[in-house]
């Protein structure tokens, strides 16, 4: 096969909110590659993943991304992908693709087997130290060992996987395009900065959103997991400045590879034939709504980017559409003319790409656990909380309070609005097959 279709470069990135990129608005940040991703590509700004089953969000957030499937139609919580689930590797590699994966990958080793010809430094699991980080080569066979096997590198998590891609950009020689996935294990913590990026932020001048506070106003039944021990309560603006600056300096280092790995397909003459994706698993909320990680239904942490930049897509254009990650596996096959296998239920985002429409999706639904629910549709917000018998509502109004700061619910006059949208809930309840405990 030759290469008539564009490669395609997958560059996904580890606990990445949606506002952590200074093309989009945070003037904190210096992200001068992913800027040049925004400013040649298309971003759609309302990009989200659809929550979790686990306080490992990441996990059913990325089986989701490669199988396309909604988040109760996963297998258990992620953790594997049955053959039965079509994967996007797998279909590209149906389209004559060669296929490469390095980084992270955290839904089973027989998956990442079977979707994917080549790869190199390979993390099977969910977190690890980013300068001890537990690698294996790629083993055409399968046979990865269930151990964690530890190397002596001294480089950054962020190095190894960019220079894995970049070698494999630089030695590629087949007349088939590739599928390249790079899966960086930053910005998650641990908060293991490389000192020249750690220099680049002053937590002293570090903003603070506004939003930061002391603690959460209420028990959303997961105070005390880990993520939340990041940091002891009640929260100081000195300690939430300290980890936003050690957040910005991972996404300015992972900004750094991505530019050298720009410049790899730049040097190899690729550049002009390459679809590139960049997207975060999840959010994260450092000191937001007196929370450190993502097991919430906030904006902080269920919103992520999403931007695609190459042949055919629109140059430095916005889109606000409401979408999800399950939204990127039609999306490809359809810039590739390929077909979309029925087992996907996603929406491909073409049509709202090159034509400007906004209307992919009328709303979006948000689960976490048996714990939370939420609606967002128009301008609106309902985030409902079951925890040890105990109810209670947020409704906010997103265009006016983006920061999810003023609970309407708590005032009068808002009830046909709450009513309206749990009635969403309940209708996306049926057709997604939300069974939890949630609703008992």
């Amino acid at each position: 096969m030759s290469r008539e279709k564009p490669n395609i470069l997958f560059l996904f990135t580890d606990d990445q909110r949606f506002d952590t990129i200074r093309a989009l608005g945070n003037e904190d940040l210096i992200t001068p590659n992913l800027d040049r991703l925004v400013e040649e590509g298309t971003t759609f700004t309302q990009a989200s993943i659809m929550g979790g089953t686990s306080g490992a969000v990441c996990m059913p957030s990325r089986a989701m991304l490669m199988t396309g499937r909604t988040l109760f139609h996963l297998e258990g919580e992620g953790q594997s992908i049955p053959e039965t689930h079509a994967m996007l590797p797998e279909m590209l590699q149906g389209e004559g693709y060669k296929t490469f994966g390095t980084g992270k990958w955290h839904n089973g080793r027989s998956a990442f087997a079977r979707g994917f010809d080549y790869g190199d430094r390979i993390f099977f699991g969910g977190m690890s130290d980013h300068f001890k980080v537990p690698l294996n080569p790629f083993d055409d066979t399968g046979n990865y060992p269930e151990d964690r096997i530890y190397h002596e590198v001294k480089s950054h998590s962020s190095d190894l996987f960019s220079g894995a891609v970049i070698d494999f950009i630089r030695s590629y020689d087949e007349p088939n395009p590739f599928f390249a996935y790079v899966s960086f294990t930053a910005p998650h913590d641990p908060r293991d900065t490389h000192p020249e990026f750690h220099a680049m932020y002053d937590p002293e001048k570090v903003e603070l959103p506004p939003n930061c506070y002391d603690v959460h106003p209420f028990d959303n039944g997961e105070l005390e997991i880990r993520d939340e021990m990041l940091a002891p309560f009640p929260r100081t603006s000195e300690v939430v400045r300290e980890h936003l600056a050690a957040y910005y300096a991972m996404i300015s280092h992972i900004d750094r590879q991505v530019g050298e790995i720009l410049r790899a397909l730049e040097e190899t003459g690729q550049i002009d034939r390459t679809l590139i994706v960049f997207a975060g698993d999840n959010g994260l909320a450092v000191g937001q709504h007196g929370l450190m990680g993502k097991q919430n239904l906030y904006e902080h942490s269920v919103r992520v980017p999403l931007v695609f930049k190459g042949p055919g897509i629109p140059r430095n254009e916005r889109r606000s559409a409401y979408c999800y990650l399950i939204d990127i596996f039609p999306t490809l096959l359809e810039l590739i003319d390929a077909a979309i296998p029925e087992s996907v239920e996603g929406l491909s985002l073409v049509g709202s790409m090159r034509d400007g429409s906004e209307s992919v999706r009328e709303g979006l639904l948000y689960a976490y656990k048996g714990l939370h629910r939420s609606a967002k549709q128009g301008e609106h917000k309902l985030i409902e909380y079951s925890v040890d018998g105990v109810r209670t509502t947020q409704l906010f109004n997103l265009a006016s309070d983006p920061w999810e700061m003023k609970n309407l619910a708590e005032a009068p006059g808002h009830e046909d609005r709450i009513s309206r949208l749990r009635g969403e809930m309940e209708r996306w309840r049926t057709e997604l097959d939300d069974s939890t405990d949630f609703w008992s």
